[in-house]
């Protein structure tokens, strides 16, 4: 994206009588703080980072035991809301701020990792091509329908991407892993979030009601719901509702949606790359200097691929994929807390109207194209 500069400029006026109008200085979007890819912390950040990082594990093991004793609410969004809460009573202080920086993003790429092993591509394409254009189309229409969508709105480009990455695809994750890209502040990755939690939410509450009164058998209900609600957590809660015949291929459905994560994001990158190699006009002629592009292929999505490969050949016995499965939540869980406590609610109360409205018409945009895809495939 391009960037205006905010600097005064030294060029000589070109009429004494015209001076230059110097554009006011915008302040600065509050960004995720990133974290080294590479390479050892120091003694003192090691040190300076431990209190962050245990009121995260504390964060993680209170989001555990609310999904242990209600298995319907996620501890993902558990995870966010309590950081979220906690920073908005004023019981984060800043000698917390480095250890919660570090918590944002290796924990969560770690985890998106490991959702691959879930992964089982024999089941992806036993779907049938019926049932996997209507889930390519689904993801693809409402992806880019929810980006132009939300430029009529007059959304910033970092938040309407997230937003039509966590309808699209999976939710609270894909948010996170996508942010990379998107360059999102701590509001927008909120505001996203918030979004496919609401919807996601009203979806489990509506979707099994509706079941009946369009008709649909158990397994037909089943693909709909993976194909269209938000988070695996929300799927299996809707599909659960209905039965067995409809979790197994909701279940299956949704995490073909997830396997679209990894070239949805190299695809955005390639996007941001060729956005940021035109050197943006400045006042006088001048260019401004070329912004750092994003990698093409992100380490994590390499990583992530593997992981499928590695789910899909079956090699691990359930005695490994249960320990994986908790710590790939733990792991997402613990970046989620820590990106919660960036969160401050009265701006997003102030922000959001628009942003609401985007997630409302992205979801109905997501349900429509699916269902009417299933209709004319079955």
């Amino acid at each position: 994206m391009s960037q205006q500069s905010t600097e005064p400029s030294t060029e000589p006026s070109t009429s004494a009588s015209s001076p230059r109008v110097v554009p006011p200085t915008r302040p600065a979007k509050r960004r995720i703080s990133p974290v080294p890819p590479w390479g050892l912390p120091s003694a003192r950040a090691a040190r300076a980072a431990v209190p962050g990082l245990l009121l995260t594990a504390v964060g993680v093991v209170v989001a555990l035991l609310v999904n242990r004793m209600v298995p319907g609410v996620s501890a993902l969004i558990v995870a966010l809301v309590l950081g979220a809460v906690l920073t908005n009573l004023g019981l984060v202080p800043d000698s917390l701020r480095p250890g919660l920086q570090a918590a944002v993003k290796t924990p969560m790429r770690a985890g998106i990792v490991l959702l691959g092993v879930s992964l089982a591509l024999p089941d992806v394409l036993a779907l049938g091509a019926p049932v996997l254009l209507v889930v390519l189309g689904g993801v693809a229409v409402t992806f880019l329908g929810t980006l132009l969508l939300g430029r009529l709105f007059g959304i910033a480009r970092e938040r309407r991407l997230l937003i039509a990455t966590g309808v699209s695809i999976c939710g609270a994750s894909a948010v996170a892993a996508m942010n990379d890209s998107a360059e999102g502040d701590e509001d927008d990755v909120m505001t996203a979030v918030a979004i496919v939690t609401i919807f996601g939410t009203l979806a489990v509450l509506a979707l099994p009601a509706l079941r009946g009164a369009l008709g649909l058998a158990p397994a037909t209900f089943g693909i709909w719901t993976g194909a269209s609600v938000h988070e695996v957590g929300q799927v299996v809660a809707t599909a659960g509702a209905v039965g067995a015949a409809a979790l197994a291929p909701a279940v299956i459905v949704k995490l073909t949606r997830v396997v679209l994560l990894a070239p949805l994001i190299v695809a955005v990158n390639l996007w941001q790359r060729r956005d940021r190699s035109i050197p943006a006009p400045r006042e006088g002629g001048a260019s401004t200097p070329e912004r750092a592009r994003p990698p093409i292929v992100p380490l994590f999505v390499i990583g992530f691929l593997i992981a499928v490969a590695i789910g899909s050949a079956g090699v691990l016995p359930e005695s490994v994929l249960g320990p994986v499965s908790v710590l790939q939540t733990v792991l997402l869980s613990a970046g989620l807390f820590a990106m919660g406590t960036g969160v401050r609610l009265a701006a997003l109360a102030r922000s959001s109207g628009r942003s609401i409205a985007l997630g409302a018409l992205s979801t109905l945009l997501m349900l429509t194209v699916t269902y009417t895809g299933l209709a004319l495939a079955t």
